[in-house]
């Protein structure tokens, strides 16, 4: 029993484990649409993509968080512009924005006289770093996103899967799109300042993925992917804090093999 209570004796461990809790959550909320809608490149491009707003961030001395944000809502919105003027496919129009956006910070950073602990921290991750402000941060972000999708969950349905159908009951299909990928800009920033750019995309597809193998029913899938996702990430940081690992890259790896093991799972039945 010490194994699992003498880490908590400190408070920054605690902070982490309510931390992943939460971010678990709010993952599950976005990921099931993510894997659904057959997004999981947008998860990986928003963690990219977010990149100038960072960037631009540090060198006007802002929050960080505040200039990713601004860089999320517009990657989402560039997205579906580029999408509906072209004619093209979301996923080129998701990759051309994505790489615009990552190639404008590394520019945007080559301006940078330094490159300091905060903008690497940011980057690569610091579960441990977590702080007071950044819980109430997390727990606002999921009660929003979590209503909003609550909210237009049978207009989203019915937009993701017959759009034909939406446009003629007059659903604006386009702006549940842009919502949608607002929201997952949201979330990208929010696991970033956890798990960092190159690490945020398994938090919101690996547990959501897993769940999708086991679950015939989204609620039933949102619900099995928190689970998941919770349980992978407190593992995985208890495991960082014996092993003295790096925790992003823990949680990911548990996660991995938690979907390994659903894939197993799913094969026997």
């Amino acid at each position: 029993m010490h194994l699992l209570t003498d880490p908590m004796q400190f408070d920054f461990f605690t902070r982490a484990l309510l931390a992943v809790v939460l971010v678990s959550v709010l993952c599950a909320l976005v990921g099931a649409w993510v894997v659904l809608r057959g997004l999981s490149y947008i998860g990986d491009a928003m963690s990219h993509a977010v990149f100038p707003g960072i960037v631009g961030a540090f060198l006007m001395q802002g929050n960080l968080l505040v200039g990713a944000l601004i860089a999320a809502v517009l990657t989402a919105l560039g997205i579906g512009a580029i999408g509906r003027r072209s004619g093209l496919k979301q996923d080129s129009a998701i990759g051309i924005v994505f790489v615009g956006m990552f190639a404008l910070g590394i520019v945007m950073l080559s301006r940078a006289p330094t490159f300091t602990t905060d903008l690497s921290n940011f980057l690569i991750g610091n579960p441990l770093g977590v702080t007071p402000a950044d819980l109430w941060g997390a727990l606002a972000v999921t009660v929003v996103v979590g209503g909003i999708l609550t909210a237009i969950q049978k207009e989203l349905l019915l937009a993701s899967f017959d759009p034909t159908e939406a446009r003629a009951v007059g659903l604006p299909v386009r702006r549940l799109e842009s919502l949608l990928l607002i929201l997952i800009g949201l979330v990208v920033v929010l696991t970033v300042q956890l798990v960092g750019t190159t690490l945020s995309v398994s938090l919101l597809i690996t547990s959501s993925a897993a769940a999708r193998l086991l679950a015939r029913s989204l609620r039933k899938m949102m619900l099995l992917a928190a689970a998941l996702g919770t349980v992978g990430g407190v593992t995985g940081l208890y495991l960082s804090y014996y092993q003295d690992t790096a925790p992003g890259a823990t949680i990911v790896l548990v996660n991995t093999a938690i979907f390994l093991a659903a894939l197993a799972l799913r094969r026997r039945e």
